[in-house]
C-alpha cells in the first residue's frame, strides 16, 4: 500500500465542495408518498374484492386465522400492484439466523409457449417457498445433507417494494422452517411469543372484570451508527472483514469535550439522512428522530412505536438501507457496537410495551383500578427479570457487543431494573403496607381511592440501567447496534407471559377480598423480586460486588453469557409456551458459540496480518534509516543531533522486536484455537502497534488514524 495513500483521502475530502442548498420542497411531499412502496391496508382495499380484503384485514389487525381460499386474489393483487412499481421480481424475505435477512429473486415471467411468456404469481407463489437451508446454521437441527427450508408467508407484517439501480423486487415477509418443521429463523420464536404474551395477558385482565380485547406488544428500535468515508474505510482491511478496528491509537481530541452529542448536523451527513428518511417513509417506516450521538461521526435513527413484529422487520430494512444509502454518499455505515476503542459504542436501544384494548398498560392510570393493574403488570415484569435475567443477557451477547457492555453509556452486563426514586418508593410502600403522606403514615391499599396518584415520567434516567422504565415503557438497553432485536424481543414476551401467568395462578387459587388479596400478592412479589431493582451507578466496583451479594447473575463475556440457553429449567419455559422445542433452544447455543469463535479467529487473523504485512514493513524500514542515518553521522564525526536519533531507534528496535514476538504469540494462539488466548494475544498485539504508531513517521503510516476517520467526514 502506497504511503500516499492516507494523504490522498484527506486531500480528497478536503477538496469536495459541499453541495448548494437544494430549492425547498412543498411541506406535504414526505407525507404524499409516505408508505407507497407498501401493499398496506390502502392498497388492499383497492386492489382486491371487498370480500377478500376483508378476510386478509381480519387476519391483519385481528390476529384471526388465514383463510387459504384467499391466496390467489391476493397473489394476483400483488403482482399487478408490484408491476405497476415497477417490480420484475418477487422473493421471500426472511430473517436466518445469520443475524441479518435473505432474499432469493424469482422473475414474474412464465413461458406459454415459443418464444412467449407472461407475467404471472400464484396463489402457491404467495403462501410458500422453498429455499436450500443447508448453507444456513441450523445449530444441529439438521445434517448438511439435508437441504429442504421452506419459506411461509406472514400477512401480519406487509409486503414491500425494493429498489435497485435497474428496477424493483415485491418483497414478502416470510418465516423459515425446515423440512421437519424446526424454527431456522428469528421471525417464528417471534411469533410464537407474542401469541403466548396475549394468551396470558388476556388471562389476567379477566381477574379485573376485563372484556376480552384486544392485545398489542409494541417495540421502538433505536438505532445507533457510525460513518466514516469510504476513502478511509477501503483502507482498513479490518474495518473491511471484521466491522471494527483491531488497531488504533487514540487521538488527542475524542469526545472528552462532549461537543459532538445533539450538535448540528454536518451538510454531507444531513444529506446522506434526508435520503434515508425518504426511503423509510415510502416504506412505511416511522423514523421520526436523527441527531449526533455522543462519539464523534456517531448518530442515531429512532423510529414511533410499532407492532413488535412490524417493528422488527423494519428495524432489519433500517440497517440495510443505512449502509446502501451510506455507500452513494461516499460513507460507509458502520453497525459494529464498538467500531472505535475508547469512545462511545453503539447499541439499539428497544423499548417494550404491552396495550389491551388500546390502553398502554405500563402507563399509570387515572383512578385506582387502573393504577391496580399497573402496578400488577410491573410486578410480573419485575418477577419475570428477575428469574430470567440470564436469558435476557445471552440474547444479548456476542463478539462485538462484549466490547461494548460496561462503558461509554453502555449498560453493564449485569441485568438491573431501574424505576426511579418515585416509582420506586411506590413499589416500596406496596412491600411494606404503607405510604408516607404529608399527615403522616397510613394504610395503603390496592384498588382504593387511598392510592395516591402514581408518578408518570418524573424521575431522571439512569444511562447505566440495562432495563429501564421511563415512564410509559420499559428501555431495554443491553442489545448491540447490529443485533437482530427479535430474539431478544422474544425472550422478553416469554418471560413476562410465565410471569403473568404465575399471577393469575395464584389469584386463581384466593378466596375473599380480591383487592385485599392482590394487596398480599404484590407485597410477596415485590419481596421476592426486590433484589433486581438498582438505581444507582451500573459501573461501579461496588455495585458488581452488591450483586453478587444479592444473587445476580454477571456474565461478562458471551461463552458464559449463552450458557443459561443449556439449562434445562430454561428449555421447560420455553417448550411449555411452544415459543422454541428443547432442539431449538439447543440450536441457538450452538449456533451463537460457533459465530462468536469464527469472529474471534478472523479478528485475530485480520490483526496478525495488518501487523506483518502493513505494520511491520514500515516500523522495519523506518528502523533501517534511523541505522543508517546515525552510521552516517558516525562515520562523518558529527555529535549533534544523534542522541535523538539514537533514542528513538532504541524505541522503534524495541518496538520492532516486541511486534515479532506479539505476533508469534497471537500465531501461535491462532493455532492451538483458544478464544481465551487470542484475545489477550491481540489485546497485547494492539498495544504494540498503538505505540508505535506515534514513533513512525505520519507520511508513513499505512492505517488512516482515528482523528482522521472520526473527524474527517
Amino acid at each position: 500500500m502506497s504511503k500516499n495513500n492516507r494523504i490522498h483521502a484527506i486531500n480528497s475530502i478536503a477538496e469536495r465542495l459541499p453541495d448548494a442548498p437544494s430549492a425547498a420542497l412543498p411541506a406535504d411531499s414526505s407525507m404524499s408518498s409516505y408508505g407507497e412502496d407498501v401493499f398496506g391496508e390502502k392498497e388492499i382495499r383497492a386492489f382486491l374484492p371487498k370480500a377478500t380484503a376483508a378476510k386478509l384485514l381480519a387476519t391483519v389487525n385481528e390476529g384471526k386465522p388465514l383463510d387459504p381460499s384467499i391466496a390467489d386474489d391476493v397473489a394476483h393483487a400483488m403482482k399487478d400492484w408490484a408491476l405497476a412499481k415497477g417490480a420484475t421480481h418477487f422473493t421471500h424475505w426472511f430473517q436466518p439466523l445469520t443475524g441479518g435477512t435473505a432474499e432469493k429473486h424469482d422473475s414474474f415471467v412464465e413461458p406459454r409457449g415459443t418464444a412467449q411468456a407472461v407475467q404471472a404469481f400464484s396463489g402457491k407463489n404467495l403462501i410458500g417457498g422453498e429455499a436450500d437451508a443447508s448453507s444456513f446454521p441450523s445449530g444441529g437441527l439438521r445434517s448438511t445433507f439435508e437441504a429442504r427450508g421452506y419459506t411461509a408467508w406472514d400477512p401480519t407484517s406487509p409486503a414491500f417494494i425494493k429498489r435497485h439501480a435497474n428496477g424493483a423486487t415485491l418483497c414478502i415477509p416470510t418465516a423459515f422452517c425446515s423440512y421437519r418443521g424446526e424454527a431456522l429463523d428469528s421471525k417464528t420464536p417471534l411469533l410464537r411469543s407474542v401469541q403466548a404474551l396475549k394468551k396470558a395477558l388476556r388471562r389476567l385482565m379477566a381477574h379485573f372484570g376485563q372484556p376480552d380485547g384486544r392485545v398489542s406488544v409494541t417495540l421502538g428500535a433505536e438505532q445507533e451508527y457510525f460513518l466514516v468515508d469510504r476513502g478511509f474505510y477501503m483502507q482498513r482491511p479490518d474495518l473491511l472483514q471484521t466491522g471494527r478496528t483491531v488497531f488504533g491509537a487514540a487521538p488527542a481530541k475524542h469526545q472528552q469535550l462532549e461537543d459532538h452529542y445533539y450538535g448540528a448536523i454536518r451538510p454531507r451527513v444531513l444529506k446522506f439522512m434526508t435520503e434515508v428518511e425518504d426511503i423509510l417513509w415510502k416504506l412505511g417506516i416511522p423514523a421520526k428522530t436523527r441527531h449526533n450521538e455522543v462519539a464523534p461521526a456517531q448518530f442515531e435513527l429512532a423510529p414511533v412505536f410499532e407492532d413488535l413484529n412490524l417493528a422488527v422487520d423494519h428495524n432489519m430494512l433500517v440497517m440495510e438501507v443505512l449502509r446502501q444509502t451510506a455507500e452513494r454518499h461516499g460513507f460507509e455505515c458502520l453497525l459494529h457496537e464498538k467500531p472505535f476503542e475508547g469512545v462511545n459504542g453503539s447499541g439499539k436501544h428497544c423499548n417494550w410495551s404491552i396495550a389491551y384494548n388500546g390502553r398502554n398498560l405500563l402507563e399509570p392510570g387515572s383512578n385506582p383500578k387502573e393504577n391496580a393493574i399497573f402496578l400488577t403488570v410491573l410486578s410480573a415484569v419485575i418477577r419475570a427479570v428477575d428469574k430470567h435475567s440470564d436469558l435476557l443477557r445471552a440474547m444479548t451477547a456476542g463478539a462485538g457487543n462484549d466490547h461494548r457492555l460496561g462503558a461509554n453509556e453502555a449498560p453493564p452486563a449485569i441485568i438491573s431494573i431501574f424505576l426511579g426514586d418515585e416509582l420506586s418508593a411506590v413499589m416500596k410502600s406496596i412491600e411494606t403496607g404503607t405510604s408516607a403522606r404529608a399527615e403522616g403514615r397510613t394504610k395503603l391499599k390496592i384498588g382504593v381511592d387511598t392510592l395516591p396518584p402514581l408518578p408518570r415520567d418524573t424521575t431522571d434516567r439512569n444511562r447505566t440501567s440495562p432495563f429501564a422504565f421511563t415512564g410509559n415503557k420499559f428501555e431495554f438497553r443491553a442489545p448491540g447496534s447490529s443485533q437482530n432485536c427479535a430474539m431478544n424481543q422474544m425472550v422478553l414476551n416469554t418471560i413476562v407471559a410465565e410471569s403473568l401467568d404465575a399471577v393469575s395462578d395464584k389469584l386463581d387459587a384466593m378466596d375473599g377480598d380480591f383487592n385485599a388479596n392482590l394487596q398480599k400478592l404484590l407485597q410477596r412479589l415485590i419481596r421476592a423480586h426486590k433484589r433486581v431493582l438498582f438505581s444507582g451507578d451500573g459501573y461501579s466496583e461496588n455495585w458488581a460486588k452488591e450483586a453478587a451479594r444479592r444473587g445476580l447473575p454477571n456474565l461478562p463475556d458471551t461463552p458464559s453469557a449463552i450458557q443459561p440457553l443449556r439449562d434445562p429449567a430454561n428449555q421447560k419455559v420455553f417448550a411449555a409456551y411452544g415459543v422454541l422445542t428443547e432442539g431449538e433452544l439447543a440450536s441457538r447455543y450452538e449456533i451463537a458459540l460457533e459465530d462468536y469463535h469464527r469472529r474471534i479467529r478472523i479478528e485475530g487473523s485480520v490483526a496478525l496480518d495488518i501487523a506483518r504485512s502493513m505494520v511491520r514493513p514500515v516500523v522495519a524500514d523506518e528502523f533501517s534509516k534511523l541505522a543508517t542515518a546515525l552510521s552516517m553521522a558516525k562515520k562523518d564525526g558529527l555529535k549533534t543531533g544523534t542522541s535523538g536519533l539514537k533514542a528513538l531507534s532504541v524505541r522503534l528496535g524495541a518496538g520492532l522486536d516486541d511486534l515479532h514476538v506479539k505476533c508469534e504469540r497471537l500465531d501461535k494462539a491462532l493455532a492451538k484455537g483458544g478464544h481465551e488466548e487470542q484475545i489477550a494475544a491481540m489485546d497485547d498485539l494492539r498495544r504494540t502497534v498503538d505505540a508505535l504508531e506515534h514513533l513512525v513517521d505520519d507520511a508513513r503510516w499505512p492505517l488512516p488514524k482515528y482523528r482522521e476517520m472520526l473527524f474527517i467526514y
